[in-house]
Parts: structure tokens; sequence; C-alpha cells
């Protein structure tokens, strides 16, 4: 028993299997989704926030950057290229310390250059400068919040009451999902397929083995030349990616919509074209929070935390770290557990306790089918977890440094 868990609760559940129910429904959003791009702008901000910090003072000073909102521009979408006529604001609100022994740091100048990096790294037709405004929205912390981090302990107290959920393996539609964006944005597919923008949007519904998946892709505008071009390159991309999904996952049936808004004969008006490859430039706004969980997808069967991680503090904040250390734990836990099918681990924190005492710790383990575990798997599934709480430090140095993709 963890000396530090005052609540270790181990279930062995007699259920199907996620992949094996009658259903499962997946969403994806991808990199330039207003609300996936929304949650890279904070979380790149943090993590140059966190060299900021170091530099100037050798610690984390307290900060939550969590509370962001991408409001849409305007823009005019042409066959053959059009403009970006209003630019997309970025509003970057919550928390920072802005000095340190009396001196001012550069914090929101740090901010903004980080978020324009990453805009120029992955975002090939939106100019971070030109299409893009930022509005500070940054003050100080309480007192109470603040007072967390007036030592430099390795282990901070938690600065929220919260809860996180992960689990563990990805099931085969979910890893499809995932797949599935990847290979509409390799260099491969955009060798062929140049006018493909970064805004997509994944739904899969999987009925038994049946599977049906509706793909909203932002079409970029100097690639298509007309009405006919449009439809053509969309059916072409049908084609190719029928021919992958295939290769990758086994089904009874097929049914693959893209851009179903489109609508012919209305010109460049029932097309689904951007300027710059991502809606967010005139059709939607995004905010921390909305897109993809830790995982990379939003599972409609799977339990899902109500936290916005990216942008919170690496080394305070639980609903940050919990929500990874979650689906450490249960990757952890489904490799090292003989015959398990699959794993969930909630965890629950309370403000003001170290991170590393957490008020609850649950483990769901699903057997494989036939099969049970073996005897001793509770001390086992006890060790995973005293060995991801002993390690917790080297857990947010990663966050810190922004090594864990989500």
């Amino acid at each position: 028993m963890l000396k530090h868990i005052k609540n270790l609760s181990i279930q062995v559940e007699d259920r199907p299997l996620t992949k094996d129910q009658p259903i499962e429904i997946i969403e994806r959003k991808g990199k330039g989704h207003p609300d996936s791009l929304c949650d890279a702008l904070v979380e790149e901000a943090s993590i140059a926030l966190n060299q900021l910090y170091l530099a100037h003072t050798g610690r984390i000073l307290h900060y939550n950057l969590d509370k962001g909102l991408l409001a849409a521009g305007k823009a005019e979408p042409n066959l053959g290229g059009g403009k970006v006529l209003t630019p997309i604001k970025m509003i970057m609100g919550d928390r920072a310390t802005f000095h340190y022994l009396e001196k001012e740091l550069p914090v929101w100048d740090t901010l903004v250059k980080a978020a324009q990096n990453w805009i120029s790294q992955n975002l090939r037709f939106l100019d971070p400068k030109q299409h893009l405004i930022f509005q500070n929205e940054l003050h100080p912390g309480s007192a109470e919040l603040t007072n967390i981090f007036a030592h430099p302990d390795k282990i901070h107290k938690a600065n929220d009451t919260s809860a996180a959920v992960g689990f563990a393996p990805p099931t085969p539609t979910e890893k499809l999902v995932l797949s599935i964006e990847q290979n509409l944005q390799s260099s491969h597919f955009l060798q062929y397929f140049p006018a493909i923008g970064e805004d997509i949007k994944i739904m899969a519904v999987r009925r038994e083995k049946a599977l049906d998946l509706t793909i909203a892709l932002a079409m970029v505008d100097q690639f298509i030349h007309s009405e006919k071009d449009y439809f053509e390159q969309k059916e072409a991309i049908k084609d190719k990616l029928i021919h992958f999904i295939h290769s990758q996952i086994e089904t009874s049936s097929l049914a693959l919509h893209v851009n179903t808004l489109d609508q012919h004969g209305m010109g460049k008006d029932g097309l689904y074209l951007t300027v710059t490859g991502t809606s967010v430039e005139q059709g939607d706004s995004g905010q921390v929070g909305r897109g993809n969980q830790i995982n990379g997808l939003i599972c409609m069967h799977r339990p899902q935390s109500n936290e916005a991680v990216s942008g919170k503090n690496a080394v305070s904040h639980v609903g940050k770290i919990y929500n990874h250390l979650a689906y450490l734990l249960a990757e952890d836990i489904y490799l090292k557990l003989e015959a398990t099918g699959e794993v969930c681990v909630w965890l629950t924190s309370r403000i003001g306790e170290p991170i590393n005492h957490p008020s609850m710790v649950a483990i769901e383990v699903v057997p494989q089918k036939g099969k049970k575990l073996s005897k001793g798997y509770q001390e086992l599934i006890s060790s995973v977890i005293y060995t991801h709480f002993e390690k917790l430090p080297e857990l947010c140095k990663k966050l810190i440094e922004g090594k864990l993709s989500r």
C-alpha cells in the first residue's frame, strides 16, 4: 500500500472491452482546427514561460495560461487565391508573475513570440504576424495561490482540487482516426494534394464492424482553380483515403463522407475554401479545453476529463500533471499485468496537499476475454503506482520542457 495514498481502489470488471462493444464514437480535431490551435498556442507559450522563469529565477513561478480564446477573423476565399480581410485575434488570459525581486520580466513578449514560432512551424499559409493579433488579458495571481510557489521545493502543493482520468490501450478504431490525420498531413499525401489545409476534423462511428467516417477538410483556395477542379480533387482524396483505411483496419463496410456541406453549381460559395488552411480565418472560433484529450482524441465511450490541460502550470496544477500521469499509469499497468485487456485510472487531488499525495487513486482492470489476472495483481499495480509517484519530479520536468506531446 502506498504511504501517501489514503484511498487506493483496485476493481476488476467483467465487461466487454471497448473495442468489442457494439458502438464506438470517436472524434479528432486536427492541429489546424480552431480549438486545437488555441490549445497549441497556450501550451507553447507556457513552455516558453517556463524557460523564461528558469533563466531569470532558477524556478517556475506562479502562472496559468489555460483561459485562451481564438476569435475568428474575416476572409475572402476565392478560386485561385483569396485574402484575409480582418486578422484573427488570440486572447491570452488568466494569471502570470510579471516581476521577480523588483525586476520586470518580459512575459508578454515571450508568450507572443512562442505562439508565432509555433504557427510558422506548423501552419503553411497562416502568417502569424499578418493574419493574427494578440490581446493581453493576463494579470497577477492571488496571494494565496502565489504563495504555493514561495519556496523552490521539488514537490509543490496542488493549486486546485481536481480529477483526471486515463486509459489504455487504444482501440483499433481510435488508432485509425489518429492515423488518418497523420496520413492527410504527411509530406507524401500533400505532395499530391497540396490543397489540404491543417484544419481537419474527423468523426468516426463504428457499429459492430461497420465504419462510418465524416471528415471536414479545409481546402486552400490557391490550389483550386474551378468548381470542377475542387470536386475532382475531393474525389481523388476520398479514393486515396479509402485505400489507406482498408490497409489499416478490417471492416464489414466503410462509408466515407468528405466536406458534406459542399453544393454543386454554387461556385466558390458552395465549396469549403480557405485562404490559410484553417476555418479560424472566418468560419469558427476556438477555445482552450474544447479540443482533444491527452490521447489526441475525443472518445465518447471512454471516461473523459473536463480539465483544460494546455497552458496549465507544470509543477503545481494537477489538472495538467494528473491527466498526463493517469495515461502513463494506465499504459504501464496494461503492459506489465498479464491477461489484461483494458485499464482505466482515475486520480483526484486536494488543493494545498503535495502533488505526490493524491486524495484518491482508482484503478479499473478488465481482463482479456476468458482469462483471469494472475495472483498478486494488486501488489503489481500498487508497485507501478508507487514508482510513478516517486518519479513525479521527472514527469514535471518533462512537462516544463515540453517533452510530452499531446
